[in-house]
């Protein structure tokens, strides 16, 4: 008898601890965010650049409709892998962020032999930020006002015109050899450790072209040494607006998905993640944070959870069959 009871109060205790944990995230969901406890938004770029603006106008904002503080952590390095896999490796309870561009889960696996965590696994998708496309940009040395006179000069300069990109296979340098590809011109790759030096070299005519970042190539256009050609997406963005797409000079596949967006670690309580996602749809959808993101060359705009980690697959395919068809290898 004394064992009956001892089993039932095993079991008892066994459910109150099951009821515990079960209620732990609501818990957890409704003391959120501690005004004692700074939520951190990861960036894998250095401070100054345009991802790094991005998420501290976004940083702002979201302190302001949660009632704490938001702070941006920097974390360069590895092709934002570094960033990555330190979210990756934090507490689930919506105090780590990361705000990341789509290379960091849908190029990154197929580029490189070493990717630190699994881009599906490892994250929870909380919502978009922001949506930008890569553009071709253009020495001024260059004679070509647009794609097709660009591909007509280069073909009367077989391997003497060169190319420049963020690196060995970085987003650009895939753009890069798509490009070659479709058009059957012959040109030189010269990768750099970085969007702001290939730029540089482009303003001072040692390249002659790049697949920039829409954010880099309205600046590095106002210098008056730079053309854009031709918008690497489906659709023209307000921020160019004069600027036509790749499509609409009859080059058809340069249109891969390109945007920014934040996750979690994986495991994240949903009413946590309602929470945060919610916020950050009622700061992308403000008027001054709007503007930020044009001027910059980006459309700001949330999504649901759900849509995010639907996009964020649907880009990993996409580029996943890019690189398979420029047959380039991880480095």
């Amino acid at each position: 008898m004394k064992k009956h009871n001892g089993s039932r109060r095993a079991f008892g205790a066994a459910l109150s601890a099951a009821a515990l944990l079960g209620l732990a995230p609501l818990a957890m969901a409704q003391d959120f965010p501690l005004r004692s406890k700074p939520i951190r938004i990861v960036v894998g770029f250095t401070a100054g650049g345009g991802t790094d603006a991005q998420a501290r106008i976004v940083a702002q904002k979201l302190g302001e409709v949660l009632g704490t503080s938001v702070i941006v952590d920097n974390r360069p390095g590895a092709s934002t892998m570094l960033a990555a896999n330190e979210v990756s490796r934090a507490l689930p309870d919506g105090y780590t962020l990361l705000y990341a561009p789509s290379s960091t889960m849908a190029q990154n696996p197929h580029t490189f032999a070493q990717v630190p965590y699994d881009p599906f696994k490892d994250f929870t998708a909380i919502s978009m930020g922001g949506r930008g496309p890569l553009v071709l940009s253009v020495s001024t040395t260059v004679p070509a006002n647009n794609v097709k006179e660009l591909v007509a000069y280069v073909k009367a300069n077989p391997g003497k015109v060169s190319y420049a990109s963020f690196g060995a296979g970085t987003s650009s340098h895939i753009y890069g050899e798509a490009f070659v590809k479709k058009t059957g011109v012959d040109a030189v790759h010269i990768p750099y450790k970085g969007g702001s030096d290939a730029a540089k070299d482009l303003i001072g005519g040692r390249v002659q072209y790049m697949f920039d970042s829409a954010s880099s190539a309205v600046i590095t256009s106002a210098s008056g040494k730079v053309k854009i050609l031709a918008i690497a997406s489906n659709a023209r963005i307000s921020a160019l607006p004069d600027v036509p797409t790749f499509a609409e000079q009859g080059i058809a596949g340069l249109d891969l998905p390109s945007w920014l967006g934040f996750y979690g670690p994986a495991h994240m309580p949903a009413p946590v993640v309602a929470k945060l996602n919610a916020a950050l749809t009622q700061v992308l959808a403000m008027p001054q944070v709007r503007e930020f993101y044009r001027t910059g060359g980006y459309e700001a705009g949330a999504t649901t959870p759900e849509e995010f980690a639907g996009i964020t697959r649907s880009t990993y395919d996409r580029w996943g069959a890019m690189v398979q068809q420029v047959g380039l290898a991880k480095q």
